[in-house]
């Protein structure tokens, strides 16, 4: 079975199981002990084997991956000496960027419909009472056949809701005019963010994620993070709505050769950091779920801890690097990392994390039968790409060679609920217009030259229609139906001269 090699020690070599990508990861260690480049080391190799990779650039530095390594350097070579890599050669990997704000990437977008009320209840910092307004508008959107696919949507449909909340509150739950008054405000402070850019069409398309070059190998799609990850919330729940999307979309496949696709969380503790109790065990279910799709989860973060204790249990595969226990978090936290390894009886795990070396780590990995091998103390592997970041040139190049490019790049606006919504409004104010008066003026209309030309057809139309002064043929002949009608012969008269009319009966 195709594998990844992580690092080597003299004694064992450590690889990653391509049958056991699957069964998830964890990545931790302090700020410069060389997290980012075990997270580029799986995603090469993951890439190498045919797997697309979707993983956020929070630093910038990821993008390294789509450009070859430079020329080995001295302390490179003795590098892949110790590693005994004599096959290592520069080479780039295929990479999509993307962005949420379409800045340095390809514009990411969902719609307020897919994104859901739970999940943009967090974004927007709801509370219970918020969140089932929320819920009710999004019910009432669905019965009234009105699309949300960006926020002008959702805030037209806030103001119908507003206007027509007595007779919602009859039908679906009590809506407060206080309670959408406060979703407003956060709509505002969440446009605030630029986050209106996310929300709108055309919508990602997972197939879009799951591609492969021309050589076979698994595309490695980047988002830019490092604007997005000041908006905390707005990052773990973009992630997590992706995660989602996966998990409902694909079918099941089981346990595979390889994996369909691998998902990386960098900075994993901005996704758990005041979640509710509701969301984490969403989390934690589509993370244990999700395997059965293919699907690998990995997450990257400083401590193990950052990450839930039932969700850390789900991950089979870790690379551990240094950890500094300068306080008591930090070694709770070395203690709590140790615990999580398979047991190695010649290495003493709580030592060896705090004396590990830039580019050194512990790693355990899943073995035959899914069983987790002794914990390894290793010299990690070196990617064959750029460890660093690219050049806007660079990045704009490999931009303009994506195959994606010319679908994503131009947004739509199509009819929706705003425009649907806005539609009701004027045929509603045109209906309830009062009628026009004449002023007597020169300027009323050229129909009123009509009316009084007195010309031959004007005189037949006085004849058939009367005037102010003089009843008119039909005048005449309806107040004798209303008179005949009474009988039952009138009223026989009145059906065959409608039925005359509308040609039959209907």
């Amino acid at each position: 079975m195709p594998t990844i090699l992580i690092g080597r020690n003299d004694e064992a070599t450590v690889e990653l199981d391509s049958r056991y990508g699957n069964r998830h990861g964890m990545i931790a260690g302090a700020t410069g002990t060389g997290k980012s480049v075990s997270l580029m080391l799986l995603a090469e190799g993951f890439s190498r084997l045919g797997v697309p990779c979707f993983l956020a650039d929070a630093k910038g530095d990821l993008a390294g991956l789509s450009q070859a390594a430079g020329a080995p350097s001295e302390k490179l070579t003795a590098r892949l000496t110790r590693l005994g890599l004599t096959t290592w050669k520069p080479q780039a990997n295929p990479v999509v960027f993307w962005d949420i704000y379409g800045k340095a990437g390809h514009p990411v977008r969902a719609t307020v419909s897919e994104m859901g009320p739970t999940l943009l209840s967090r974004i927007l910092e709801l509370n219970d009472t918020q969140e089932g307004v929320l819920e009710v508008i999004f019910r009432v959107a669905d019965d009234e056949g009105l699309l949300l696919l960006d926020l002008p949507d959702l805030r037209a449909m806030l103001g119908f809701a507003s206007g027509h909340a007595k007779d919602i509150s009859s039908r679906y739950g009590l809506i407060s005019p206080q309670s959408v008054a406060a979703i407003q405000r956060s709509l505002l402070k969440l446009e605030q963010d630029g986050a209106d850019a996310f929300f709108g069409e055309p919508a990602l398309e997972l197939p879009d994620l799951m591609r492969q070059d021309m050589s076979g190998r698994g595309v490695i799609n980047v988002l830019a993070a490092d604007t997005l990850i000041l908006k905390p919330r707005l990052y773990s729940t973009f992630l997590l709505w992706l995660l989602s999307e996966l998990f409902e979309q694909l079918p099941e496949v089981g346990d595979l050769d390889v994996p369909k696709m691998v998902f990386f969380f960098d900075e994993a503790h901005l996704l758990f950091d005041d979640a509710p109790a509701a969301l984490r065990q969403r989390v934690e279910q589509v993370v244990r779920l999700i395997r059965s799709k293919g699907v690998g989860v990995y997450f990257c973060s400083q401590n193990p801890d950052d990450v839930p204790g039932e969700i850390l249990g789900q991950l089979g595969n870790r690379v551990q690097h240094a950890l500094r226990a300068f306080t008591p978090r930090d070694q709770k936290a070395v203690k709590a990392a140790a615990e999580t390894f398979a047991r190695n009886p010649k290495l003493d795990v709580v030592e060896s994390i705090g004396t590990l070396g830039t580019g050194e780590a512990l790693a355990s990995t899943l073995g035959d039968g899914g069983i987790p091998s002794p914990v390894q103390k290793i010299l990690v592997s070196t990617p064959e790409c750029r460890i660093g970041a690219i050049t806007d040139d660079e990045r704009a190049t490999v931009r303009a060679r994506s195959p994606v490019g010319a679908k994503y790049d131009t947004s739509v606006n199509r009819e929706s609920a705003e425009e649907r919504l806005a539609a009701r409004a004027t045929a509603k104010n045109a209906d309830d217009a009062p009628p026009v008066k004449s002023t007597g003026k020169a300027g009323d209309s050229a129909s009123k030259a009509g009316e009084d030309d007195a010309g031959w057809g004007g005189a037949v139309r006085d004849a058939v229609f009367g005037t102010r002064r003089r009843q008119g043929m039909v005048e005449t002949m309806a107040k004798s139906m209303v008179r005949a009608a009474g009988t039952r012969a009138g009223q026989q008269i009145v059906r065959g001269i409608l039925g005359s009319i509308f040609g039959g009966k209907r």
